[in-house]
């Protein structure tokens, strides 16, 4: 546990002394300023003891993250996020927009998204209640990897996340009714540079955990990538000439 810093306190009770007169007014704001001072203690202890788990997958970039648990009578304490711990792994620390998803029905299906360049976009995927199979696709023409896909289950109970770099596609499917997800992007929403491939596409041999009960017209409308395949490539790989 930190030490209590003593000396701050009795500052910051001088300083209220001037402004109060009244000694049960005193009485009644020392005691407030002492719990918030040992919880926000205790809270910066609890969050410099936690790190986040990292751990890269068999695509280069791409990494699961998970929590290092902190528990008391409670419940428990986790660092989700850090810029610092992202930055010195390589991944992109920035946030631009944060989003939520509700998906009402077990086998709802989302994917497979992404933005061209300049606009392609890292993010964070959570599921914060229920649970998903999420899948990545590596979509850098210049990669080893180029087309391989990874599959992780995200759910409520692990509280695992997955780091989907710029350039990949990226979709879910939920495993339960009442699923929630949260994305934290590293790019904003750029309608002119968003696309997609089907989820079903033979060439990505993606495979759904269950069948698809709801997913929408636009995902339903993606081209194959035999169709648009020299397109995709074409810029994509002007983002890795130029990265």
């Amino acid at each position: 546990m930190e030490t209590f810093n003593s000396a701050h306190f009795i500052s910051r009770i001088l300083l209220i002394n001037v402004f109060f007169e009244n000694r049960f007014e005193i009485i009644l704001v020392r005691a407030i300023i002492v719990d918030i001072t040992v919880y926000s203690n205790a809270g910066r202890t609890l969050m410099e003891e936690s790190t986040v788990i990292i751990t890269e997958t068999r695509l280069k970039g791409a990494y699961i993250i998970d929590i290092e648990r902190r528990e008391d009578s409670r419940g428990f304490f986790a660092r989700a996020f850090c810029q610092r711990e992202f930055r010195a792994f390589g991944l992109n620390p920035v946030i631009a927009q944060a989003n939520i998803a509700s998906n009402v029905r077990r086998g709802t299906l989302r994917g497979m998204h992404f933005q061209f360049p300049p606009a392609a976009e890292t993010k964070l995927v959570r599921c914060t209640r229920g649970a998903i199979v999420d899948i990545i696709v590596d979509l850098r023409p210049e990669s080893p990897t180029y087309l391989q896909h990874v599959a992780v289950e995200l759910n409520e109970t692990n509280q695992r996340a997955l780091y989907v770099p710029e350039r990949f596609a990226h979709g879910y499917q939920t495993l339960v009714d009442n699923t929630d997800t949260s994305y934290q992007v590293g790019e904003f929403y750029a309608p002119e540079a968003e696309s997609g491939l089907m989820y079903n596409d033979p060439r990505l041999g993606l495979t759904w955990p269950l069948p698809v009960s709801v997913i929408s017209e636009k995902d339903q409308h993606f081209r194959l990538l035999n169709e648009v395949e020299p397109e995709l490539k074409g810029r994509m790989e002007l983002a890795g000439i130029e990265g």
